[in-house]
């Protein structure tokens, strides 16, 4: 809500308020032009609040000042209502013309206050109830600007962890052309089509904050099979997939690190004694993503090149899945695994 539409609203309530009590004084006009100047002074307060004081002062914590002029302004204006606009509150005595005479002094109970002080009272009322209101607007406002900024913080990261992820993709695969190639160029034609499809993917598809998990599949069985062709003998890898829907939506590239990961310490290329394991389940309200893979028996020195793949995962799914989804790591002697769950809901 813009400052004009809060000053409308807040003039709006005090001028309910005006009539309110004008109409439960049977339409009493002396009463009315006094609740018009009371009204108008308000209307005059809550501009000066609105425009001048709460922006440039308030909100710029100049706390002192602030107070002072707020006070100051309260006064004037209750001063204004009482002694140069207020209509004659006395009776009129027209007999004789003679007012009046005043009432001795008595002593007893205190006397009512002065219509100074109840101006006062008043004006101060309607003050802090637009302050109030100001006070929660500009903190509803700063939380929105907040928010609003965390969350291009995290756009920008999530940009700069994708534009990680994809180069680290295009060098792996590449590599494995490359080494296919001096093999079997037939196997080759096929890798490159395997390719071509998982970079349409990345470029594309990846753009949104989530895919089809159905393309997501697509992308990690591309993926096996251009790993596949670096060899004529088959790898011990075992994909079991229990899909729901195949509508389901998931954040993408992000189990194919974890994968990535099994393949690369897990010295696949001893048959006789490496495996690799990928479960997903997934129905409408959670997906359940598990790889677990052997560890070579003796330690294999494998480049420093990448490396950042689980990681960047782990701070992906701290920013799509803030408390909705848990990463559990199990590792013993033999075997490397890993557990991801996501709930959609």
């Amino acid at each position: 809500m813009n400052r004009f539409n809060r000053l409308i609203v807040q003039v709006a309530l005090w001028l309910f308020i005006g009539l309110v009590i004008w109409f439960n004084q049977s339409l009493d006009s002396a009463l009315f032009n006094e609740n018009l100047t009371v009204f108008i002074c308000q209307v005059v307060l809550i501009y000066l609040l609105i425009y001048v004081l709460a922006p440039k002062l308030l909100f710029t914590k100049k706390y002192v000042v602030f107070s002072l002029i707020s006070v100051f302004l309260i006064m004037v204006l209750a001063f204004i209502i009482t002694d140069i606009f207020r209509m004659p509150m006395e009776p009129h005595h027209p007999i004789n013309n003679m007012p009046a005479p005043a009432p001795p002094h008595e002593s007893g109970p205190r006397q009512p206050p002065s219509h100074y002080l109840f101006n006062l009272l008043i004006m101060g009322i309607a003050y802090s109830i637009a302050l109030a209101l100001e006070v929660f607007n500009h903190l509803k406002k700063k939380e929105a600007e907040t928010i609003k900024a965390l969350n291009v913080n995290l756009q920008n990261e999530l940009k700069l962890l994708k534009s990680q992820i994809n180069p680290h993709f295009l060098f792996n695969s590449l590599n494995n052309i490359y080494t296919l190639a001096g093999i079997d160029a037939g196997k080759t034609q096929k890798s490159i089509i395997n390719l071509s499809d998982m970079l349409r993917y990345v470029l594309y598809d990846c753009e949104q904050e989530t895919v089809p998990i159905k393309k997501e599949v697509e992308y990690i069985e591309n993926y096996l099979k251009l790993f596949a062709l670096k060899s004529s003998k088959t790898y011990p890898i075992s994909t079991t997939l229990n899909i729901e829907s195949n509508a389901i939506l998931v954040a993408p590239m992000l189990f194919i690190p974890f994968i990535e990961n099994a393949l690369k310490h897990s010295n696949i290329d001893d048959r006789d004694h490496a495996f690799i394991n990928i479960n997903i389940n997934a129905t409408s309200t959670e997906i359940n993503f598990e790889v677990e893979n052997s560890k070579p028996q003796n330690k294999v020195v494998k480049d420093a090149v990448g490396g950042i793949g689980l990681e960047n995962v782990k701070k992906r799914l701290a920013i799509l899945y803030p408390n909705k989804h848990s990463l559990k790591i199990v590792e013993n002697e033999t075997s490397f695994k890993i557990n991801l769950q996501l709930n959609l809901v």
